[in-house]
């Protein structure tokens, strides 16, 4: 009983110490100039959205988190500097690089930034869309390039589309090149790989590899015609033999491995949907308010939950819309079309074609706005929708 209550009194005396745990180094990079570090970045690790410690970063990029609770899946890290868009990370983090992309103007531009643990050393993204694939050898493609190529571990590997095309769809995939001549290797399933998706100035999806999976190629989305994600997150495995590096058949191999991870079924929500309609209802609440970035907040929560809930993409859309962000607009408003069902799903789908051919015409992009225009009308015929149609084409 004694050393019972001597350990009791000494785990006490521990919690009123407040005994930290390991240290948690991080370093930042960029994700579109090659090996540039980060300094002045605010650097915050939270758990359950209460504690939290934060820091900056130095002139190497680095910074050190003395944290009091444990570095696990309960844990998120939040990066922040002023021209680069926020980058939110689900832990462990610690001993890992990561990379912050500057953010974009373009209004069908989208950054696709890849990181990763200490091995396996080199991990390849690829782009891979009609009449191009973007990766180490053909880096640069129509409206789509190859910012970063990293081969030495931990990434970044960065891909930017300037100008998504509508009507073509686009596929991206990460291949373990390290093992590129194992498709049983289990490398990349355990390489602690995360995939960031920015679209203007915001990190709009986020992708872990999965685990204890055998394969080379991570299959991880597809943007169909219409630009709406299409989540995939699979691994498959091909023997791509003694190539050496930017052989030919590189790009066919890849895709024809990819085909069967595109087709398997999309699993849109993995999280607790009541709580979703929560973050939606509370949402709205504060919307109606003015407090549009707090608003924005609840309902990606509540999409990040759902990926199936309609209203809440389109309650998105319509906040950032609001709040500035038009490319994001854009985004969010794409995937409420997609959703769109039942009696009212074309009333849906007309209201989110104008809402995007506005923001189209505001930026002087008439040929977008005509083609929305045009959606929308097929949708519900509206003097509106007509009337903005002849307006633009008087435009051109």
């Amino acid at each position: 009983m004694k050393k019972v209550a001597l350990a009791m009194a000494f785990a006490s005396l521990g919690m009123s110490c407040g005994i930290q745990a390991s240290p948690i180094n991080v370093d930042i990079l960029s994700a579109t100039v090659k090996d540039k570090h980060i300094d002045g970045a605010s650097v915050t690790l939270q758990r359950n959205g209460a504690q939290s410690v934060t820091g900056v970063t130095n002139a190497s990029g680095r910074v050190e988190l003395a944290s009091t609770f444990s570095d696990d899946q309960d844990a998120l890290l939040i990066v922040k500097k002023e021209g680069y868009s926020n980058l939110v990370v689900k832990c462990p983090c610690a001993g890992m690089t990561y990379a912050i992309s500057p953010v974009m103007t373009n209004l069908d531009g989208m950054r696709v930034v890849l990181n990763w643990g200490n091995t396996p050393y080199d991990l390849d993204s690829h782009l891979m869309f009609p009449g191009g694939h973007v990766f180490f050898r053909h880096k640069e493609g129509v409206d789509a390039n190859l910012d970063v190529d990293d081969t030495d571990s931990y990434g970044p590997e960065t891909v930017t589309i300037s100008k998504k095309h509508f009507g073509d769809s686009y596929i991206y995939a990460v291949q373990d090149f390290s093992n590129n001549a194992r498709p049983e290797s289990d490398r990349l399933s355990a390489s602690s790989a995360k995939v960031f998706v920015y679209v203007g100035s915001s990190l709009v999806r986020s992708y872990s590899v999965p685990v204890g999976k055998t394969g080379n190629i991570w299959t991880v989305f597809k943007l169909n015609p219409n630009g709406e994600f299409e989540d995939i997150n699979t691994i498959t495995g091909a023997n791509f033999g003694d190539r050496p590096q930017g052989v030919s058949d590189l790009p066919n191999v890849l895709a024809s491995a990819t085909m069967a991870a595109t087709s398997a079924p999309v699993v849109q929500h993995s999280g607790d949907i009541t709580l979703a309609k929560q973050y939606n209802r509370e949402g709205e609440a504060i919307y109606k308010n003015g407090q549009l970035e707090q608003a924005i907040g609840y309902f990606q929560r509540a999409t990040e939950l759902d990926g199936n809930y309609g209203q809440a993409f389109s309650n998105l859309g319509l906040a950032y819309q609001k709040n500035g962000q038009i490319a994001e607009a854009i985004w969010a408003n794409r995937k409420a079309i997609s959703l769109a069902s039942g009696a009212n799903a074309a009333t849906t789908r007309a209201n989110s074609y104008y809402n995007i051919a506005k923001i189209y015409e505001n930026a002087g992009q008439n040929a977008d706005a005509l083609r929305h225009y045009q959606l929308a009308n097929a949708e519900k015929n509206k003097p509106t929708y007509e009337e903005a149609i002849a307006r633009v084409k008087a435009k051109m």
